[in-house]
């Protein structure tokens, strides 16, 4: 069974304010072709859709003509898309149950009743049934109904949601599953901070939204959805397509494209491939003097860092750059940084007094209020 496994589009999006519907358009005729030729049996959006939750009338009409498209070129196909963080979950499950009857399911709701399941598809083809669980983004509040929450009453944590929703379905191990989910999926072992994530992604404080990658296991493919640059999640059969547009300067470089995923029989490896996607214009950062960006002009988004030790004539530099650049994103400055070595030690002193650093945090404390803190900080280290 051969799968597309795309997510992210972002339809609506703009990069410094630029309006991407044209790059957009031009990426995803490029999907439906690539779709047209190889005919696969299903096409999976894990997730975000759109940039916003309320989508402008512009991205919901370059949206129709994608799916209307790609129904067309695929026939035969099934089309399954879930919604992300960047979606209205209601407005994507709206219409829900009238869609699939087209072969065309978009989840945009997790389950949030005990009667309720993951949303699962399943198509066969010669080895048998493979079976898609569509689950979209899921906040632990949203569905605490049936996933309780800890000993304390509080929320329990994405990982323990995530594995309890899944925890409830019966899936079957000897039949091929894939899951489709739009969350940070975390490698075992793996620190959060050693996920290179792209400016144009949304992180929660402290990551508290990661998801131990184990839970996968259940599954013959994951298609994930949420990081924005191809990754793996310990697995080759568990994967972030990421974005088929690029969607930040921190993107510039990235080839992008469309997952192949195909599953032959159960127990026999997934092979993946991947079919690159070629934008209408590149995302690049261009760095030199100004005369050697200058030299390097083009239509692509460019940001340039300009590093002349100089000073430079604004206006005429930003005249010269935008005509060499018509789609120029930003220009900005490489300096060098000199640091007083007196002014360091004195700032890593402060750091290391725990008086002084809590004087600064809290500002215009009066003597009583110091001498108060004072004794809280001694008491703490008496304690240690």
């Amino acid at each position: 069974m051969k799968i597309f496994h795309l997510s992210d589009l972002h339809i609506g999006l703009k990069l410094m304010n630029r309006d991407l519907r044209e790059d957009q358009e031009y990426i995803l005729h490029q999907i439906v072709e690539k779709a047209a030729e190889i005919q696969p049996d299903a096409v999976v959006i894990a997730g975000d859709i759109y940039d916003k939750a309320v989508p402008s009338a512009e991205a919901v009409e370059v949206f129709d003509h994608f799916i209307a498209d790609l129904a067309a070129a695929v026939p035969e196909g099934t089309v399954m898309m879930i919604s992300g963080n960047h979606d209205s979950a209601p407005r994507v499950n709206c219409f829900r149950n009238i869609l699939s009857r087209q072969n065309l399911y978009m989840v945009g709701l997790p389950p949030q009743r005990e009667d309720e399941y993951i949303e699962k598809v399943t198509l066969e083809d010669r080895f048998g049934k493979v079976n898609f669980y569509l689950l979209p983004f899921v906040k632990p509040s949203m569905v605490k109904m049936i996933t309780g929450t800890d000993e304390n009453g509080n929320n329990l944590s994405y990982s323990d949601t995530v594995r309890r929703l899944i925890g409830r379905e019966n899936i079957d191990p000897l039949q091929r599953n894939v899951l489709v989910s739009h969350q940070f999926y975390l490698p075992a072992g793996k620190n959060p901070e050693d996920v290179e994530r792209m400016d144009s992604e949304i992180r929660t404080v402290g990551n508290i939204d990661q998801v131990s990658g184990d839970i996968l296991e259940a599954f013959d493919y994951g298609a994930l959805g949420h990081i924005h640059k191809p990754m793996k999640v310990g697995k080759d059969c568990y994967r972030y397509c990421g974005t088929p547009l690029a969607c930040s300067v921190s993107e510039a470089g990235q080839q992008k494209g469309i997952i192949l995923a195909e599953l032959g029989e159960k127990g026999t490896e997934v092979k993946i491939s991947v079919l690159p996607l070629e934008p209408l214009r590149r995302i690049r950062v261009i760095r030199g003097s100004l005369k050697e960006v200058l030299d390097q002009g083009c239509g692509d988004y460019v940001s340039a860092v300009l590093t002349d030790r100089v000073d430079l004539d604004v206006i005429d530099m930003q005249d010269r750059m935008r005509h060499a650049f018509p789609n120029l994103l930003e220009i900005r400055r490489e300096t060098e940084r000199k640091a007083e070595y007196r002014e360091e030690t004195a700032a890593e002193e402060d750091l290391k007094d725990p008086f002084a650093l809590c004087c600064s945090f809290f500002n215009d404390l009066d003597e009583e209020e110091k001498e108060i803190l004072l004794d809280v900080i001694h008491t703490v280290q008496e304690v240690k």
